[in-house]
């Protein structure tokens, strides 16, 4: 038996209990709220139970106090015994979490005396660390709740994930911010802009005129020679090191043109040589 361990930790309010739901969904055996100290313990009771549990997913957060420090001993703990577990983290925007808590209208778990802000503020901090060492970082900001169940289901789910590394390519507009969980964040507004030929400005990087006009400037065959090279290098190397997702981030001003474009033609070549690619476009909606 293969057994299996997925931590799912956060920020307070990013949206931990709809990826824990979604786990037990696709056949994860979930516990929510254990204390990272007893990770070793449920280990051993997993594996050892009648009927062994192979896929067990933890739910943890900051109600364990001192968080941080209990989660990494325990991660390690498990690691000298064989037993490697997958760090999810979920993360939102201050404006995001702030909307949910006040939607729900509970206070947060580290607001205390002071204000909501100030404790989001604390809890991103006591969570710099685990952030930094996780498997996977999702920001939730601008994700619905089933948007959210997709991500966490290319990751998980056995069926969307046979092969050993899973890579997402999104295209975003500098304008809305960058993407806070990319692994790889790379610019193409070295290229010339279609937003600024009439009839181009209307229509969007899926479309032929534009993804034309786009992969015709100069150095917009160097650049995606490049970044294809250097997307197989990291694939090759991300795998040396167990990670199996990564989040590639290619941006525009506004995310409708040259980002969107350069993505799609980035993942054909990409599919090309062998890779397990999903393409998105975070902000193609959007004036």
């Amino acid at each position: 038996m293969t057994f299996e361990l997925v931590v799912v930790t956060g920020l307070s309010g990013a949206g931990r209990s709809t990826a824990a739901h979604h786990l037990e969904d696709l056949g994860w055996f979930v516990i929510d709220n254990l204390p990272p100290s007893l990770l070793g313990t449920m280990v051993d009771l997993a594996v050892g139970s009648e009927g062994a549990v192979e896929k067990v997913c933890v739910v943890t957060d900051t109600r364990s106090r001192p968080f941080a420090g209990d989660l990494a001993t325990a991660l390690a703990e498990l690691a000298a015994r064989g037993t490697r577990a997958r760090v999810l983290f979920l993360e939102a925007s201050d404006e995001a979490l702030v909307r949910r808590f006040d939607s729900v209208r509970r206070p947060h778990p580290l607001q205390d005396s002071g204000g909501l802000v100030e404790g989001i503020a604390e809890e991103r901090e006591l969570l710099r660390e685990t952030r930094a060492a996780a498997d996977l970082v999702l920001d939730t900001s601008l994700l619905n709740v089933y948007a959210l169940r997709e991500r966490v289901g290319a990751a998980f789910d056995e069926k969307a994930s046979a092969a050993p590394l899973q890579l997402t390519l999104t295209s975003f507009g500098y304008k809305y911010g960058l993407p806070v969980d990319a692994d790889l964040v790379v610019d193409c507004r070295f290229l010339p802009n279609p937003h600024w030929v009439p009839e181009l400005r209307a229509q969007t990087g899926l479309q032929e005129p534009v993804r034309d006009y786009v992969l015709s400037r100069e150095g917009a065959g160097e650049f995606l020679d490049r970044y294809e090279g250097l997307v197989k290098l990291l694939a090759e190397g991300y795998l040396r090191e167990g990670k199996r997702y990564a989040l590639l981030a290619v941006g525009c001003t506004g995310g409708k043109h040259r980002s969107v474009a350069m993505s799609e033609e980035l993942g054909r070549r990409l599919r090309a040589d062998g890779l397990e690619i999903v393409v998105q476009h975070r902000d193609l909606g959007r004036e």
